[in-house]
């Protein structure tokens, strides 16, 4: 195992971390994980746990880690979107060449209420930014 381990840990949870303080300066050379903070990146709350006080690198490495998680969530929903889009096209090429009338029947109607409703969706959103912009200049 490598010497040069970070002095923070983030166990990744549904809506943000644990922080935990790395510590392998003991008497038994073991790797201690104190938990020191649990995140909440959705409201940005900062909860020290255990009664302590977080120093002002404690925050600023939280602050950093917060940052940078909420970057990449976002650069993964917009992936998780072309990918959606690949499917669909996927989609649309086996439906018209292997589909057969017993999987079309199967899945017409679930996709095409999902299909209607997504294009509602980025219908009004297109004419929301549409009629800003508009008004805007």
């Amino acid at each position: 195992m490598s010497v040069d381990l970070p002095e923070y840990y983030f166990r990744i949870r549904e809506n943000g971390a644990f922080v935990f303080r790395v510590d392998t300066e003991n008497r038994q050379r073991r790797i201690e994980m104190d938990q020191i903070a649990a995140v909440n990146i959705k409201n940005g709350e900062i909860k020290p746990q255990g009664g302590r006080e977080l120093s002002t690198e404690d925050m600023r490495v939280i602050e950093e880690w917060m940052a940078e998680r909420i970057a990449l969530l976002a650069k993964r929903d917009i992936d998780d979107i072309h990918r959606a889009i690949d499917y669909l096209n996927l989609t649309a090429h086996w439906a018209q060449t292997r589909g057969t009338d017993d999987q079309l029947e199967n899945i017409t109607d679930a996709l095409l209420l999902a299909m209607h409703d997504l294009r509602t969706v980025l219908v009004r959103k297109k004419a929301d930014r549409l009629m800003k912009e508009r008004d805007g200049a």
